[in-house]
């Protein structure tokens, strides 16, 4: 594809490969709310993942002037690259975004800031990626299957709320900023989407001793959402631990504070230590 083959718009036209989650976002009135949500600022390290056919990719670009895009498939290199030529400056990283460090990107020229459009059938593999570097990180802005964000800032009392909602909330502020209807996609998903912001927390401020244990503690928590914590909880602590960090043991898994899990947590790592 040649760069005088381009629409206009500076996107191209690339058939969508199911088995990779691809729905290309094209409605510009959202593309035009997902750039002022992330409102770039000059000195601004952005990292766009999966860019797909460019919609959010160029008019960052026209705002900012360069950009990192991480992008999976082949495909859509060339043809990226070339139309990106009129927008500003790209580096365009082939690789899953699993396998990126970055923390790595993040090494010299301070935090980066997330930006994409998740394949919705990686979306939480990708979040936890993401948690695992964000003393790199500072802010994210992502696109994902609305359900996936009621969960995200989901609190306790909620039929939404568990285990994505509480390792989120421990590291990060989670703010839903609008809806994405199907109709903004080709090819349209069979789901509402939605944008949500994520900040990570100021290190000193998030608590938990041993991430680990943290993580254990809320994975067993909600394992068996019927199960009170006293039982399933009962391969790591009995019901007077539960009680210490001042937790009901016949209380379930979803009517727990997300502090208080980090308090149980803390409790445990101290006693293993």
């Amino acid at each position: 594809m040649t760069r005088s083959s381009l629409p206009r718009s500076g996107t191209f036209s690339e058939p969508a490969k199911k088995h990779l989650g691809q729905h290309f976002l094209h409605d510009r009135g959202i593309i035009s709310d997902i750039v002022h949500a992330v409102d770039p600022q000059p000195g601004d390290r952005l990292v766009e993942i999966g860019p797909g056919q460019g919609a959010i990719t160029f008019p960052l670009l026209d705002r900012h002037g360069e950009l990192t895009v991480i992008e999976f498939d082949r495909d859509l290199i060339f043809p990226l690259t070339e139309a990106a030529r009129a927008h500003g400056t790209l580096e365009v990283i082939h690789r899953d975004v699993l396998t990126v460090d970055f923390s790595a990107l993040a090494h010299n020229g301070g935090p980066i800031r997330l930006v994409g459009n998740l394949p919705y059938n990686l979306s939480s593999p990708i979040l936890f990626h993401a948690l695992d570097h964000a003393p790199a990180i500072r802010d994210m802005h992502f696109m994902l299957q609305k359900e996936v964000v009621d969960r995200m800032a989901a609190g306790p009392g909620s039929k939404v709320y568990g285990r994505l909602s509480v390792m989120l909330q421990a590291y990060c502020h989670v703010t839903p900023l609008f809806t994405v209807p199907p109709a903004a996609f080709r090819p349209p998903p069979k789901v509402d989407s939605a944008v949500v912001r994520m900040v990570p927390r100021d290190p000193a401020s998030i608590g938990v001793v041993d991430p680990a244990v943290f993580a254990h503690v809320v994975r067993d928590a909600f394992g068996q959402r019927r199960k009170t914590l006293r039982n399933a909880l009962s391969q790591l602590c009995d019901s007077p631990q539960i009680e210490a960090a001042g937790i009901r043991p016949d209380a379930r898994a979803e009517q727990i504070e997300v502090a208080d899990f980090v308090t149980l947590a803390n409790q445990l790592a101290a006693r293993s230590a």
